[in-house]
């Protein structure tokens, strides 16, 4: 199992949430700020250099609203290497 600190924003670290009943509500990826459900509009490409080599890239996926405040905590942390739109492809969805 994989430890990721800054996961610890989302409760999923970034990954798509499974919907309850997959049938009605297919798998969606949302924003991965914690208790946020909307639709990812953004990817954020980061990565901690004290872990990680300098050609990976961890991705946070981010709602309008929630953009700015995980590109601003990343940042901080001089983490944020891209802000790229995302756009879910048919087998995400």
């Amino acid at each position: 199992m994989e430890f990721d600190l800054l996961g610890s924003l989302s409760p999923n670290g970034g990954s798509p949430k499974p919907a309850k009943d997959s049938t009605e509500h297919p798998e969606v990826p949302q924003c991965s700020r914690r208790g946020c459900g909307r639709d990812a509009q953004w990817q954020l490409l980061w990565n901690n250099p004290k872990l990680h080599t300098p050609d990976r890239r961890k991705v946070w996926l981010a709602c309008d609203d929630h953009r700015e405040y995980l590109s601003d905590f990343l940042t901080q942390r001089d983490f944020l290497k891209a802000t790229e739109p995302f756009k879910a492809s048919e087998d995400q969805v």
